[in-house]
């Protein structure tokens, strides 16, 4: 079908079950939709997604010779793949395909609201109005070579890079410790099962570090990333130990070594020397110079029979290619300190489960034996608090899903030591949703172990015995208490680690509760938006080992069906008008992806780096470069029909980007929160494609407001899109006094992905605000003249943020 095809449209709208129709009149809006300029067949389906909707579509295409298909149904996020596949075995382009989001974004938010079918109605004439303008393009392929990144050899890193490797691919393993294993080294047993927990991953850290398709890089770290999937460029800095691979790990010189330092691996509780391995049975086993406190004794190199010390050894940065990248980096523990109520590190004798850990392992500190800090006698009464630092509006309100189990298993090893010691377990509830994790629960109640229901309020010592006093309330009983115990044990929540440079480095965006964001929670659990990019372990959510390791696999699953395969990609780039474009060197400036190439001859795109963002159509003065799929025709002939026949005022229309603030108004439609029906979205892959061209537009058109939301700024998808938005948007709040339109008008929002609550508030506070001030008087004296002259006077400052 060529672009001058005359269109030749059909919609369809689904039910989605009640969905859907739950809220909306689905018979008003197809039957409405039919009398559409262009809509030539229009039907609705029960779910536009089964086999039975997509042969419907497949069979109207044929037998209605459609060219344009509208599908009015779940987000676009959701399901714009599945209709396309469905157009390309219809022998249609697959890019002449147009959503109208009216679940997520319209019954699912205004469940009770009466102008619900309106609000579908208007969406799918927005959909048909750009439908006319669709032109077919087709999808660009890359070669994928077989080569992945793991960042983290945890566990669940580990897992990852041995199902990648045993698939012949090559796997490039970056642990920023000294060696593999990251939390799980630190434990003494796993629940429920109660094995050794180094029995168990040892011989996987031995097998990593072996494999011929593995390239183990331990003491070093990401230091940046480039490119996309299929063509990822990353700097490596390999730390320098001052220790070369020619080292026996035979320990001769850290005995002869004078300065000990507290041990990083058992959390302080006994000393390393400045030349180490964290623990015996490291992988590597190369011992390395802790430069910060080595004072040159020179003695380790004395002694050193293999002369594996190198004291002039450097920081290497390591360059490699890779096709996929799986983040791997796991998790902290919340700092116990922010309750100061606990009375840890005022008081010896509380500790964190982490500590009591390195005390119970037969590796650690004690040698295994259970001892108070205070004095090193054997604890005889026993308090375990659960929900530390979770579960709280002061802290963190998720549960971390694993603090009951491993305060169980630590209970039940002090019951196996020592059978008179009392063990109280002080919690909210008690959460055993794994395999055999209730059997583990009863097990430990049928050992003895008491269960308080209620959180204690505060803790104090007694300054002579230093025992500790517990107050709390047994909420079962329904009256407040006090214990005394010789040794009180935290079980603190899982956090995010401190990835922020990696995060930013790859543009991924966080949860609410701050760890990384997969694409979709159940149909895409180990993507990221970012194609190419995946996620292991606990850098997504707190999780327990089974887990991490199901995960780990699943990740490289999910990489391995890119890797050394020809895989398509977006062709949602950019594309030069060359008959009009004067080669003012604008939208290469603006490139954050050095995709514009600028001769004296001509300006060409280079697709594979160009991201789609848009942010050089927004500011090429001639419109000269455009975007595919989201050009300005198309986003005018959206505005223009928002408010066509749609009387509910005060009108709002939300330019939101794909990533954050439209997957932001996604997650408010899965969560049912409500928000007016008043305000009609138009979807750009970034906010810095909002041309301030389609703000005058919209006020031209009845908007009472104008609302555009991008990622938080630091977060965008597309480095600097954001800022560039916000410039834009700040000076053209100014400029619309001109019109006499009030600047607050104009609002400019930041909303994550995960934000929904803050998109429904955003956009209820708005309507207030906007119904205070009142309609817009003579809107019509917005004219393109004026538009022309504020283009002229600079809205569109390109310089870098």
């Amino acid at each position: 079908m060529g672009n001058n095809s005359e269109p030749r449209i059909g919609v369809f709208v689904c039910h989605c079950g009640k969905n859907i129709a739950g809220s909306v009149d689905v018979k008003s809006v197809t039957d409405y939709a039919s009398t559409l300029d262009n809509v030539v067949f229009s039907v609705d389906n029960t779910y536009s997604c089964s086999n039975v909707g997509q042969d419907e579509i497949k069979k109207a295409i044929q037998e209605h010779n459609l060219n344009r298909i509208v599908v009015a149904a779940c987000s676009p996020r959701m399901h714009e793949p599945t209709f396309r596949k469905t157009l390309e075995e219809a022998n249609l382009n697959p890019f002449l395909l147009e959503f109208a989001n009216i679940r997520e974004q319209c019954s699912w938010v205004h469940m009770r609201d009466p102008n619900a079918t309106e609000k579908a109605k208007a969406l799918v004439r927005m959909a048909v109005a750009k439908s006319r303008h669709l032109n077919p393009f087709e999808k660009k392929r890359l070669k994928v070579p077989p080569k992945a990144l793991v960042i983290g050899g945890g566990v669940a890193g580990i897992q990852a890079a041995l199902d990648l490797s045993d698939q012949g691919i090559e796997v490039y393993l970056v642990e920023k410790s000294t060696s593999l294993g990251g939390h799980m080294a630190q434990l003494d047993k796993t629940f429920p099962t109660m094995d050794c927990s180094i029995c168990i991953l040892g011989p996987k850290m031995v097998d990593t570090s072996k494999h011929k398709n593995i390239k183990v890089f331990t003491y070093s770290e990401v230091e940046d990333i480039q490119g996309y999937v299929g063509n990822f460029k990353i700097k490596i800095r390999k730390k320098a130990r001052f220790v070369k691979e020619d080292c026996t790990g035979c320990g001769v010189c850290a005995r002869f070594c004078p300065i000990e330092v507290p041990n990083e691996f058992d959390l302080g509780l006994a000393n390393r020397k400045a030349i180490y391995v964290p623990f015996p049975q490291a992988v590597p086993l190369i011992y390395t110079i802790d430069p910060e406190n080595c004072i040159g004794c020179g003695l380790c190199e004395s002694v050193c029979e293999p002369k594996a010390i190198d004291f002039q050894q450097k920081d290497e940065i390591i360059e490699v290619e890779v096709g996929t990248i799986i983040i791997a980096t796991g998790y902290d523990i919340f700092d116990v300190n922010k309750i100061p109520e606990y009375g840890y590190k005022r008081y010896q004798n509380v500790i964190n489960s982490l500590e009591f850990e390195r005390l119970i392992n037969a590796s650690g500190p004690t040698d295994g034996k259970i001892i108070r800090i205070s004095d090193g006698k054997e604890p005889r009464r026993i308090a375990f608090i659960q929900c530390v630092g979770s579960r709280s509006e002061k802290a963190n309100v998720y549960c971390s899903g694993v603090c009951c189990m491993y305060s169980l298993k630590h209970a039940l090893q002090i019951k196996e030591k020592n059978p008179e010691a009392e063990v109280y377990i002080f919690y909210m509830d008690i959460r055993a949703v794994g395999k055999g994790y209730e059997e583990f629960y009863w097990r430990a109640k049928d050992n003895g172990i008491k269960f308080v229901r209620g959180r204690p309020s505060r803790i104090v010592e007694e300054p002579r015995t230093k025992n500790l006093r517990l107050l709390y309330e047994d909420t079962l009983a329904g009256k407040s208490e006090e214990m005394e115990f010789d040794l009180v044990i935290l079980a603190p929540t899982m956090i995010p680690s401190d990835i922020e440079n990696l995060r930013k480095m790859l543009n991924l965006s966080r949860s609410p509760d701050g760890f990384l964001m997969e694409a979709h929670p159940k149909l895409r659990p180990v993507d990221t938006l970012t194609s190419g990019i995946f996620l292991a372990g606990c850098v997504q959510s707190p999780k327990d080992i089974p887990s991490s390791v199901a995960q780990g696999s699943a990740a490289a699953s999910r990489a391995s069906t890119l890797l050394g395969k020809d895989v398509e990609i977006e062709p949602i780039t950019a594309f030069i008008q060359p008959d009009i474009c004067i080669k003012c060197d604008i939208c290469k400036e603006i490139c954050d992806f050095n995709a514009i190439e600028l001769t004296w001859k001509d300006v060409k795109v280079n697709e594979p780096l160009c991201s789609g963002c848009g942010a050089c159509a927004a500011a090429c003065p001639t419109k000269a470069i455009q975007i595919r799929n989201f050009t300005d025709d198309q986003i005018y002939a959206q505005i223009k029909e928002a408010f066509e026949e749609y009387d509910e005022h005060p009108r709002i229309l939300a330019f939101l980007c794909n990533w954050c603030s439209y997957a932001g108004a996604d997650t408010a439609g899965l969560a049912r929160m409500q928000y007016p029906s008043n305000v009609k979205s138009i979807r750009v892959m970034c906010s810095a494609r909002v041309d301030p061209l389609f703000v005058l537009r919209a006020f031209a058109h009845g908007a009472d407001g104008v609302l555009v939301a991008g990622c938080h700024l630091g977060d965008c998808h597309y480095v600097t899109g954001n800022y560039k938005a916000k410039r834009r948007m700040e000076k053209l709040q100014y400029l619309l006094q001109e019109f006499g339109i009030e600047k607050e008008r104009l609002r400019i929002e930041w909303i994550s992905a995960s934000e929904g609550e803050k998109f429904a508030r955003t956009i209820t506070e708005f309507t207030e605000q906007l119904k205070n001030m009142g309609e817009i008087s003579k809107i019509g004296t917005v004219s393109l003249e004026k538009v022309e002259k504020i283009d002229e006077m600079g809205v569109v400052d390109e310089a870098h943020p």
